[in-house]
């Protein structure tokens, strides 16, 4: 069951490359990540790790849905939430990026990680996103939390 699962993930992801059997290969040899193309299947909104992680805890509060494909670059300091293209939502905010059509991501393959990238929730192939607005109000929620803990500068 997980094997098929990885497998839809994998046709899922690569149908965003040029060339998805160059694509699936490159996985299948490699030990890395490919760059696909954000903007024709998904965008991805990246924020600070801090905030993403709990944006995630947040999103898995709700138990009839499972929270859409989501990154995690370890090196980055970095979670990227996989959404529609071109969402609608405010997605300005301290240190929030939005790779859209122009923008190229690292990506794994969903069975492995590749260096730091790896996949907290891998794409199951059905083709589930992150809904804008759900997204954006556990992001907002994320940061209230975390400038309650922020601690008090000394001046």
């Amino acid at each position: 069951m997980r094997n098929a699962m990885w497998m839809q993930g994998v046709e899922w992801l690569a149908a965003a490359a040029s060339d998805p059997q160059a694509c699936k290969r490159e996985w299948e040899r490699g030990a890395g990540t490919v760059l696909l193309e954000a903007g024709r299947h998904w965008d991805v909104v990246s924020v600070p790790r801090q905030l993403g992680l709990l944006a995630l805890d947040i999103l898995w509060y709700d138990p009839l849905r499972t929270p859409g494909p989501t990154l995690v670059d370890s090196a980055a300091h970095r979670v990227g939430f996989f959404v529609p293209p071109d969402p609608a939502g405010n997605w300005a905010g301290a240190d929030i990026r939005r790779a859209s059509k122009g923008s190229w991501v690292a990506v794994p393959p969903p069975y492995r990680s590749a260096g730091s990238v790896e996949w907290i929730v891998p794409p199951d192939g059905s083709g589930t996103l992150h809904p804008p607005l759900t997204l954006e109000l556990a992001l907002r929620q994320a940061n209230k939390t975390l400038a309650v803990l922020a601690p008090v500068s000394a001046d």
